[in-house]
């Protein structure tokens, strides 16, 4: 496994952007016409499935999704990289409001040829996720 690979260079930029609760920082990894789809298809922050695309888009989805949470850990098990995307695979756990919620999946992110996000789409069921919400210890 290359750490050197740009999309998961890239991706594990994401991940330490989101751990740091640095919004700016994670927005600007994202190519100008970017896209999240987290989850992919339709949900609570995406009602029409279409993802978030471009800047605005992106940063409207972290105060809605990411902002609110105490805080985020990326519990992957493994990552598959392949031409300009990875994919990893393993458990989101995101604390929120003394609450605990583990969203099992496969991650992937995709760069440009500059190595900025051009999407990123995040594969796992809400009703899966919110089946596992938990009081913190």
């Amino acid at each position: 496994m290359s750490a050197e690979h740009p999309a998961r260079v890239a991706g594990l930029a994401s991940q330490a952007a989101v751990r740091a609760k640095d919004k700016a920082a994670w927005v600007a990894l994202f190519a100008a016409d970017g896209i999240v789809e987290d989850p992919v298809g339709p949900s609570g922050f995406d009602p029409e499935g279409k993802g978030h695309r471009g800047a605005e888009a992106i940063a409207a989805f972290w105060d809605l999704a990411i902002a609110k949470t105490d805080s985020i850990e990326f519990l992957f098990d493994d990552s598959f990289a392949c031409g300009s995307e990875v994919a990893f695979t393993g458990t989101i756990r995101t604390r929120i409001g003394g609450h605990q919620i583990d969203a099992e999946g496969v991650f992937t992110y995709k760069v440009d040829d500059a190595g900025r996000i051009a999407a990123l789409r995040a594969f796992w069921e809400v009703d899966r996720a919110m089946s596992t919400t938990k009081p913190v210890d």
